[in-house]
Formats: structure tokens, sequence, C-alpha cells
């Protein structure tokens, strides 16, 4: 008998007692495992997630949490052959296999880079800036994102058993939540081993993620006001999960990824001799017939001008006729199975309902032929292009969740963006233009009605990933039929994990929260200047505060002719007098930010090894020749580098004249070393 798949559930691999259900090949129909979560303790892991897993994580900044995720993926990188040879089972080509494995791991590294990049090397985030909510600046509010004491629970499809888990995955615990990973069963002996290759690892921490294997029971029941639920599935189960009762009442938050009828527009400017012809139809056929349609980013709705659906019937007929399909072992295959028996008569049933207001185009509705394989065991199905009736009704409605589209003619941008929001919301929409104006106006009418839209056409084909493929940068996720949900999106998909609270405190207290200066907070001046001190030595506050400096009408006329910035208000004493902003000769705005960086620079070699960056620079009031300047500069936040010998730092420049009025503020970037021997104070 087949191997019964495991539960990792309260640090251990849990086995039912029962022989569990049959999970068969797709294409041979073999028995490949056996699945049951019977006599699992959901509560136990649900409490062991609470306990152990989350206190571990949130002890970790968002830093250390990268670290980790790029740990894990160059784990699973080493290890993804042996995910391949598994992933044939599920029907996939190793082009299928590709998207779900390597894109899987990609997630991983993309949210690694950006956790260090865009995250502090800290526990908490800050959400904008600075509120001043008194007029004496003593009273101010920011806000700031916080991870929950909760349950990451994910409940995926069984289309893409590996880069279903680790999308979700790897924003849930960059937010510093655990994570309950409950597959689909037909493909849940692939997410088996991927688990088991993480878990053998030893990179994330104890209960940090467990597998759910079979049934998930009485799971929700567990669940409460600081849990969430993301599920990716059918609507008619994302809506019994909507109306069970602790998502109702309970405070659970339930993300929800569901049916799409995704649509792809040919724009009325492109004729059959263009290049953006020939990239729609290739377009078409690539999301038909990757993964066997199996995608829930695959195109549904083939939309073509009315004078061209002709052309386009045809050219999508030929480009199919050219996919051979069969047991994906075969390297002669382009493509492979169904998950199994019963999905494929789910897309026969759905056929047969769209087949009431359209009419064969291509393809063989019980199946047709094979490059190899047993039609009788394998859940084989071939492509199918279907050509919607005037008025249909049912390409709008029926999803046929494998390798079936429908051309829809129109006439006119207006109507192809009215037969698109028929679909009541979809995850992706694409257009082929090359028409600047047709771009914006169909970008315009999809955009409230999907989450993610391509313009394809000659000059971004070669970069383009395609209609189909979400990425871990852009949100994925659609409003309405789509599930209303968002997952990924860079920080977005952390953030949404994570609790956003607004902090009203003093600007000490509010700095001792925050773990970054803020203003109207103490400053500690000393007699040694900032720049002299390493990493270790720096404080949140530090500052120094330069002596005066006058500007004077020699550097102003000096600085124009070295830089060649010759602009009126700084050279011709008329024209700037009639300036109402000005009303007369004024410094260039980078000559007082180049003579402050003179005021506060410790010439000397020292810790500071670089400056890296400007940020948020501000012009306030002009400088006007013989006004003098100084600068206060301040340590703002500090951010150690994992593996490096160096850190961050960000300083708050604040740029004033002979009156105090600010007339620059800023912050200065510096790579600051960690220690510094040369010790020249």
């Amino acid at each position: 008998m087949s191997t019964l798949l495991e539960s990792y559930a309260a640090g251990r691999w849990f086995r039912a007692a029962d022989e569990g259900e049959p999970l068969l090949d797709a294409a041979t129909g073999e028995e490949v495992a056996r699945i049951s979560s019977r006599g699992l303790d959901v509560g136990a892991m649900v409490a062991y997630a609470r306990r152990t897993g989350g206190p571990a994580v949130r002890a970790l900044t968002f830093h250390e949490r990268a670290a980790l995720l790029k740990a894990l993926a160059k784990h699973l990188l080493e290890r993804k052959e042996e995910l391949y040879a598994l992933s044939v089972r599920t029907g996939a080509t190793s082009r299928d296999t590709a998207i779900d494995v390597d894109g899987g791991i990609g997630t991983l590294f993309s949210y690694a880079s950006k956790g260090v990049r865009e995250l502090p090397n800290d526990t908490v985030f800050l959400d904008g800036g600075l509120e001043r909510l008194g007029k004496g600046g003593t009273f101010v509010g920011q806000h700031l994102y916080t991870s929950r004491p909760g349950v990451a629970v994910q409940i995926n499809a069984f289309n893409f058993p590996v880069w279903g888990m680790l999308e979700k995955l790897a924003p849930a615990f960059l937010a510093g939540l655990p994570s309950i990973v409950k597959p689909a069963s037909q493909t849940a002996y692939l997410t088996e081993l991927a688990v088991r290759m993480i878990i053998e690892s030893g990179i994330l921490p104890e209960g940090a993620l467990q597998l759910l294997a079979g049934s998930a029971g009485g799971l929700l029941d567990e669940l409460t006001v600081q849990d969430s639920v993301a599920f990716t599935g059918s609507a008619h189960t994302a809506g019994i999960l909507r109306r069970h009762p602790n998502v109702l009442d309970g405070g659970v938050v339930l993300g929800v990824e569901a049916d799409s009828l995704n649509c792809s527009i040919l724009g009325p400017d492109v004729r059959a001799d263009d290049p953006e012809f020939d990239l729609f139809i290739k377009g078409v056929v690539t999301e038909m017939t990757v993964k066997a349609g199996q995608k829930c980013t695959a195109i549904r709705r083939v939309l073509v001008p009315s004078a061209m659906a002709g052309q386009v019937e045809e050219a999508l007929a030929a480009r199919l006729a050219k996919v051979s399909v069969g047991d994906p072992r075969n390297p002669d295959v382009r493509m492979g199975a169904l998950a199994g028996l019963a999905q494929r008569e789910e897309v026969r049933k759905a056929v047969e309902a769209l087949r009431a207001s359209a009419d064969v185009v291509y393809g063989e509705p019980a199946g047709g032929a094979l490059l190899d394989g047993d039609a009788t065991r394998g859940a084989f199905t071939t492509p199918l292009l279907l050509r919607a009736r005037p008025g249909a009704t049912e390409p709008h409605d029926v999803e046929p969740f494998g390798p079936v589209s429908t051309v829809l003619a129109y006439d006119g941008l207006d109507e192809a963006v009215a037969l698109a929001a028929r679909g009541r919301g979809s995850l992706v929409a694409s257009v082929a233009t090359h028409d600047p104006e047709v771009a914006r106006s169909v970008v315009l009418g999809l955009a409230p009605w999907h989450g993610r839209v391509l313009v394809l056409d000659r000059d971004d084909a070669k970069e383009s990933t395609g209609h189909g493929s979400p990425l871990p940068v852009l949100v994925h996720g659609g409003p309405g039929r789509a599930g209303g949900g968002e997952e990924l999106g860079g920080i977005r998909g952390v953030l949404h994990h994570m609790q956003r609270t607004a902090v009203q405190a003093s600007p000490d207290l509010l700095t001792a929260v925050t773990g970054r200066w803020t203003t109207g907070a103490a400053r500690a001046t000393s007699d040694v200047h900032p720049f002299r001190k390493s990493l270790a030595e720096l404080r949140i506050g530090d500052t120094i505060a330069s002596a005066p400096r006058t500007v004077t009408l020699e550097d102003i006329e000096h600085f124009a002719e070295f830089t060649g910035d010759t602009f009126y208000a700084h050279t011709d004493p008329e024209a700037a007098a009639r300036n109402p902003l000005f009303g007369g000769i004024v410094a260039h705005g980078y000559l007082v930010v180049s003579l402050a960086a003179g005021l506060f620079v410790d010439p000397a070699p020292g810790p500071v090894l670089a400056n890296f960056g400007v940020d948020a620079l501000r012009f306030l009031t002009p400088v006007k020749a013989g006004d003098s300047i100084a600068v206060t500069l301040t340590v703002k936040q500090i951010t150690p580098r994992s593996n490096a010998d160096y850190g961050e730092v960000r300083w708050d420049a604040v740029v004033t004249n002979q009156e105090g009025q600010p007339v620059a503020t800023y912050d200065v970037l510096t790579l600051v070393a960690k220690t510094w021997d040369g010790d020249a104070r």
C-alpha cells in the first residue's frame, strides 16, 4: 500500500490511524499516496502556534526573519529536483513545475530581499510621517504596525502545491506570524514533501510552520480575534468559510481568492500584421495550456473587435493545433493532465453549460487525441476554444477550470469594458494595444473590476512575465467574484498581516516606543563629534549643532558658474526682484545643502564610511546673500546590517537661518562601521 501522508502538528509528525483516501497520479491513475487527518488534534496545533511558534517568530526582527527566508529559499533550491520528480504526478509538465516550484522559491527570495531593504531591523514598522497634534510640539502622533499575537491559517488550492504555500508563508512569517498550512488533498503529497524539507532543515523556529494533511475538521472553531485565514479555492467553499461564526462574529480575518473569469482584450487598433496581434494570440494559448488551464489567472474570455473575430479564431486554432497533450513524462508533451478525473468531470460540466450559448471553434468537448497516455485512467482533456453567440450570458458566469476559453466579439471600447465587467470582478485582465489612448481608456475602465491589468505591446513584450503570472512585488487578488482579497504586493502583503495603530505621546516617549528619534525629543550633545562614533557607540538622539556660516553673493555666483545652474533667480538681479517668491537674488537650494554638509562633516578618516543618500529634502525659506545658516544633525535611526561589518544611520538634518527659521529639512543616510579601531579622538 502507498504511503499515508502525515501532518506536522505540535512539534511532531502525526499519522492517522485509518487507511486514508487514495490520491492518484493525474496521468496514469496509479495510487501515489493516501491522506487522512482522523484523530488529529487541531486545537493543539493552534495552541502550539500561539504558545511556541508565535513568540519565537515575534522575537526576531524583520531583518532576522528575512535572513531565515533567504536561507530557506537556498535550501529548497538545492533540493528542487526532488520536488520536480514528484510534481510530474500532479499532471504537470516541466514548464508547469517550474512555475510552481521555482516560482515559490523565487517568492521567498523576493520577500527576503524586500524585508532587508524596505523594513527596519526592528519589530515595529512606522507608517507615514509624524503628525503634530498641538501648537507647542509636545503632543504628537505616529502610526505604526506591530505583529499580531495570532495564527495565520492558509488553505491552498490543488493547482500550485508549492507556490501556493510559499507565497502565503513568506509575508506571514515576515509579519511575525506562525502558519498552519492546509493544502488541497489532490496534490498534498507534493506540499508534504516541501514541508518535510523545511522542517528537517531546522531553519525556521519551531512552531513557525505546521502542516495539516487531510480534512481541516474543526480548525476554524479554534480560531479567535487575532487569527487570520487566507483561502484560495472555489467560491462555494469561500461562502461556507464566510458564514462560519468565528468569521462572522469572532473577529477572525478571512482573505479569499476565488473563481475568476479573467479576460484578455485585443485593442481595436491592432491588425493581423501588427506585433501585438501575435503577442495576443501567444498569450491566450499560453494561458489556456499552462497547467492545463488550471490557473486562477488563466484567460477564460477572449474579447476581440467584431471585424477581427474570424482572424483571431483562425490564428488561435492554428496555434492550439500544435499543442501536444499527454503524459508529462514524455518530453514532447506540451500540456499534461488535469489534477484528477473528478476535476476533468467538473470541466466537462462547465463546457456543457457554456455550449448553451457558444459554438466550438477548435477541439473536442469530450477530449481528443493524445500524444501518449491512457485516456481512460489519466485525467486528460485537450484545449477547447468556443465562440459566444450574441447576447451570451454563460461565459460571464461559468468558469471552466481547465484549457477552455471563449471568444466574444465587441463593437467599441465601451462595450469591451462592459463585457469585461460582466465577470463581476476578476484577478487579472490584459489588453494588447500600441495606442496610448486605447491603453488609458481600457485600463481605467478595467481597474475597478480587476486586481491587476497587463498592457502588452511590442515595447514591453520581451520582458513581460505574461498575463497569468502573479509576481511577489505586485498585488494578487481581485474584487467581487474573485473574492475581494489581496495577497503579495511586496511589503503590502506583510503589513496586511499586522495591526496598524495610531500612537499619541510626547516626542520623548514616542521616541522610546518607536526606536526612532522624533522631532521635539531630547537631543544629546557632547565633545565627541557623532562622526567619530562607531555604530556600537552611537545612540538615538546624538546631535551636533554647527557654528553659523554666512552665505555671500560670491558663493552664489561661484556655484552658478561651477555647476552651470544659471537660473535667473541666482544670477539676474532685476528678474529675481520681480519673482514674487524671492524678491531678489537667492542661493541655490543645493548650495545651501552643500554648505550645510561642510558645517557638520568631520573630515578625518573615521567610522563613517559613506553617504548613500538624502531623503525627504524640502527647501522652506529662501536664503539671500548676507544670510547666515547653521545646521543641527541628529541620529534618527540606527540599522545594523546582517552579515556586514557596518550598518545604516539615518540623521535628521535641519538647516536654519540667522533668525532661527528652518530653510531646509532632510534626512542624511550614511553607512557607519559597527566598530572602529582608528580612534582619533
